[in-house]
């Protein structure tokens, strides 16, 4: 509490009800926290993803946890530079009850549908949480951290993007020594065959190989998201979302004309169609190149001023070509500068945050880890979980699942251990991280246990994420939370 300015309330004002106003305060930065999450650092992080063509799996394991779980960051920094005390390792805690209990039952209880889940995006997620978890406990067992511990945590999750950048070759091992590949048609056309990409289009109808003339198979949208949901990219995941009721008539007609448009290019770009047995591939006419100024030539085949149209038309190209480029580098600075005044926005909302929380802890006799695990990490957490109960409802119960558990492993190793890092390898070389509170151990310990109960109740449930599975973790979350206050 003396880390932080001096409260112009005294203790006895606070405990005669001046209190509540520190909850308001805290409150409404919760609320501001999330608005700036969800409007400005989420979509930056989003369109990162769609540049780089993530599946939605991946997007929301990587940097959608990234972006939801900042929050959490930002206030474990605070704990370790400012405070330094428990209080950003029991938000941390905390978030991570939060993220796979909480949120996972909110995302079954109201996703309004009954939401398939893939076995091998909760296992990859889940075990290398696991291992994070472990590694955590072996480090903080003996109530101190050194820089070469909190470096192995930073490395993990640099190992953690690397296995979600060859997921689908993964994948496709899990898949074949499981047996468990399914078809993608089911009660559809047997023949129908779908190419093995990724960068399925969300506007697809998907084409059968064949006779071009004849007509063709389709498989619609809806069809496609439920059978083979991990396809679809994050941006044509963002797409499909945008265009159903719960966004007003003009967004969505401005987002089905992307998908129309998107479609119509995927059609003209080197598109391969089988028409017996020959190949016919639609191009994009490409220029003719004249050498020497050498070649046949007309009058129809020039411009007014003298010079061959498809020079015109190359040098038009060019041109529009520098234009894009710049327009694109404009784009890539502006968003580095946004992203940037938006990093600068959560740390000022975070530090009156943290005083806040830690003035009404004081007064109540309510120790940091107690405030971090319980109040902080629910409001911290108030990103996810809004992200996650979004994409649930279309469906999309692979990125919803994945970033519940992506921001825990993102919290684990980043939330923690790059403060760490910085402190013991930066600001203080060789010196170490000292932990007040023995019973971080413990509630770190259930937290393993948590993982188990949530992975074997989504196998007993057939991998089925529904009301009856949503109503499971809250309970777990309230027996954790009353553990780890008797472990303190």
């Amino acid at each position: 509490l003396h880390e932080f300015p001096s409260d112009i309330f005294t203790n006895e004002h606070r405990r005669h009800g001046a209190v509540l106003l520190h909850a308001f305060c805290a409150v409404y930065m919760f609320y501001a926290l999330a608005i700036v999450c969800d409007d400005f650092f989420v979509p930056s992080l989003e369109k990162i993803c769609e540049r780089l063509d993530l599946s939605e799996d991946v997007a929301g394991a990587t940097f959608m946890a990234a972006g939801s779980s900042a929050p959490e960051l930002f206030t474990s920094v605070i704990g370790v530079f400012i405070t330094k005390g428990d209080v950003g390792v029991g938000t941390i805690v905390g978030s991570a009850v939060f993220n796979i209990l909480c949120i996972i039952g909110v995302c079954g209880l109201f996703a309004g549908q009954v939401v398939s889940l893939s076995s091998w995006s909760l296992l990859r997620d889940s075990l290398y949480y696991t291992c994070s978890i472990v590694a955590l406990i072996l480090f903080i067992y003996d109530e101190k951290v050194t820089w070469w511990e909190s470096l192995i945590l930073v490395l993990m999750y640099l190992i953690y993007i690397l296995i979600m950048k060859f997921n689908s070759n993964l994948q496709r091992i899990f898949e074949k020594r499981t047996k468990n590949a399914t078809n993608l048609v089911n009660g559809l056309a047997s023949n129908t065959e779908m190419d093995d990409n990724s960068n399925c289009d969300a506007t697809v109808v998907l084409l059968k190989k064949g006779n071009f003339h004849r007509k063709a198979s389709v498989i619609m949208v809806d069809e496609l998201l439920s059978a083979y949901p991990h396809q679809l990219s994050f941006s044509e995941a963002g797409l499909r979302i945008m265009i159903t009721s719960h966004f007003p008539p003009r967004t969505r007609l401005s987002m089905a004309s992307r998908m129309l448009i998107n479609e119509r290019q995927r059609l003209i770009n080197s598109r391969v169609y089988t028409n017996g047995e020959s190949e016919v591939a639609i191009k994009v006419p490409v220029k003719h190149t004249v050498e020497n100024g050498s070649g046949p030539s007309s009058v129809a085949d020039r411009g007014t001023n003298g010079a061959r149209r498809d020079e015109e038309a190359a040098m038009a190209g060019n041109e529009t070509e520098n234009e894009t480029d710049d327009n694109e580098n404009n784009e890539n600075d502006e968003e580095e500068e946004e992203e940037e005044e938006e990093r600068r926005k959560m740390m000022a909302l975070i530090r009156p945050l943290t005083h806040h929380v830690t003035i009404i802890g004081y007064t109540l006799g309510i120790p940091d880890v107690i405030m971090g695990i319980t109040f902080l990490a629910a409001g911290t957490s108030v990103p996810d979980c809004m992200a996650s109960l979004i994409v649930a409802r279309q469906g999309m119960g692979d990125m919803a699942v994945s970033n519940s558990i992506g921001s825990n492993v993102f919290d684990i190793l980043i939330g923690l251990g790059l403060p760490w890092s910085l402190q013991t390898l930066a600001v203080n070389y060789g010196s170490s991280i000292h932990l007040n509170s023995r019973g971080l151990i413990y509630s770190v310990g259930l937290l393993l246990a948590s993982v188990f109960f949530t992975v074997f109740g989504v196998h007993l449930n057939k991998w089925k994420l529904d009301k009856k599975l949503g109503c499971v973790p809250f309970s777990l979350r309230n027996l954790l939370v009353f553990l780890h206050h008797d472990g303190i």
